[in-house]
């Protein structure tokens, strides 16, 4: 990705995983993706993008990876060991022995949250469910990553529960919404996840981060919720820094973002980019006014999403039990 890091020639191996200060006095972080290609080399610079048959045979296509950090100095090594530190720390108190259950959509979210918990509690303890609803075009990278990690993985299409539930609204005399039709299948998918996670001594893993937060880019008692949340204080740059860092297939950490549902990005439907909007949370600073009054108003208006459900507090009784 960045050939001139070092006079021109990869790093030497000793370099990966080290800040490119320490090697020539750039920012960033060089990350090996696969460190064994080339008899436990770097390939040589010429070896880029090349198949890996052409260099050893193998299959695949050699790369080396150089994930910028961002402004606030990010460091993706030391968040990954902190990350998985937390989860098995979390699991420790709230489910000691049980496995992690995670929605795999083949978008890089779940994809990071997946190989954080393999990192955390081993690969025999997380489970991925794959839930289509009927047809789902890049069900190929749901795929790609259990293979990856080797989890235990199960398909379970929800076209059937959509359909009839969709139906019986209509009977009812119901008009069915746009929105409630777009928002259904995520309801459905975190209903099959605590199913699955109720019959195999699982908790349900939250995949949201940051950005999406900030918005409100996620569905209410859907995606956005789940039993422990791993991801939802970094934003999406800082997320694909550490699905790099985990060793995760290029193709799955840089697929565009989408809900799958709507048939657009999420880009498209938000109006800006995530590159934009990760940069105003980190450090304030935008350029157009529109777009920060556009990601302002979606902040406020969605700030309900991450609150815990409204309460009425009333002053004439009072709880004294203790534990």
């Amino acid at each position: 990705m960045k050939a001139l890091i070092y006079g021109g020639r990869a790093p030497p191996i000793e370099c990966f995983h080290k800040p490119l200060s320490a090697i020539n006095g750039a920012g960033g972080v060089a990350v090996r993706m696969k460190a064994l290609i080339y008899g436990g080399r770097a390939p040589p610079i010429e070896c880029f993008h090349k198949p890996l048959s052409a260099i050893n045979g193998a299959g695949g296509v050699a790369v080396i990876l150089i994930t910028k950090e961002n402004d606030m100095g990010f460091d993706a090594a030391k968040a990954v060991e902190a990350t998985t530190k937390w989860i098995r720390d979390w699991f420790e108190v709230n489910g000691p022995g049980c496995n992690a259950i995670v929605g795999i959509s083949g978008g890089k979210d779940s994809s990071i949250a997946a190989a954080l918990c393999c990192e955390a509690l081993g690969k025999d303890r997380v489970i991925g469910v794959l839930m289509p609803n009927g047809e789902q075009s890049d069900i190929d990278m749901a795929k790609l990553l259990v293979d990856h990690l080797g989890i235990e993985h199960y398909i379970i299409n929800i076209k059937g529960a959509f359909d009839s539930l969709t139906e019986q609204v209509g009977l009812a005399g119901i008009e069915i919404s746009k929105d409630s039709i777009i928002n259904l299948p995520p309801r459905l998918r975190m209903s099959t996840l605590y199913a699955v996670g109720q019959s195999k001594n699982g908790r349900v893993v939250n995949t949201c981060n940051l950005s999406e937060d900030w918005v409100g880019y996620s569905t209410r008692y859907g995606d956005s919720v789940g039993d422990f949340s791993p991801m939802s204080c970094f934003t999406t740059a800082e997320i694909r820094a550490m699905g790099s860092v985990l060793g995760l297939p290029s193709v799955l950490i840089e697929k565009v973002p989408s809900d799958g549902l709507s048939g657009m990005s999420d880009e498209d439907k938000l109006g800006f980019t995530y590159a934009v909007l990760d940069h105003y949370i980190r450090t304030g600073e935008i350029d157009d006014p529109a777009t920060k009054e556009r990601i302002d108003t979606l902040h406020k208006k969605n700030l309900f999403k991450l609150r815990f459900m409204d309460c009425f507090k009333y002053d004439g009784v009072e709880v004294k039990a203790e534990f």
